[in-house]
């Protein structure tokens, strides 16, 4: 079974249909609630993408997207709660980089990918893959040329 980390990029674009990536996520989002049912697939986070999803949301879609965030999306996702290694690990590799273009958020994300061995996120942030992760495609977006 393949665990997918998903981020806060795609959980947006699942919700703000004027999002660039709405049409997309839907799609991959069906595709992985597909997985999920089959057994094929897990949904892992972070309670820090949960709280930078749920501003996002709030402030940008109002309280209805925030509730459809909850209820919706995230009851099939397992969350890691960031415990006080977890935060300074990647509060380590942030300082190390010395970039400002990565958030704590994403490290934290990176750092728990490493730790659990996930290979692939549901997300439209390019920083993923920069740090070597695929970006999770439903497989008959896999099998396409």
């Amino acid at each position: 079974m393949m665990e997918v980390f998903v981020d806060t990029s795609a959980l947006y674009a699942v919700l703000d249909r004027d999002d660039v990536h709405h049409g997309e996520a839907g799609q991959t989002w069906s595709a992985l609630l597909d997985d999920l049912a089959r057994g094929a697939a897990r949904c892992r986070t972070h309670s820090g993408v949960i709280v930078e999803a749920s501003a996002l949301v709030q402030r940008r879609l109002g309280m209805r997207a925030l509730r459809a965030l909850h209820d919706r999306l995230l009851r099939v996702v397992d969350v890691t709660w960031v415990d006080a290694d977890l935060h300074g690990r990647a509060l380590s590799a942030l300082l190390a980089a010395g970039s400002r273009d990565v958030s704590l958020v994403d490290w934290t994300s990176f750092e728990l990918m490493r730790e659990r061995g996930l290979e692939a996120a549901f997300a439209f942030d390019d920083d993923f893959t920069a740090q070597g992760f695929a970006r999770w495609q439903p497989r008959s977006a896999e099998a396409t040329p």
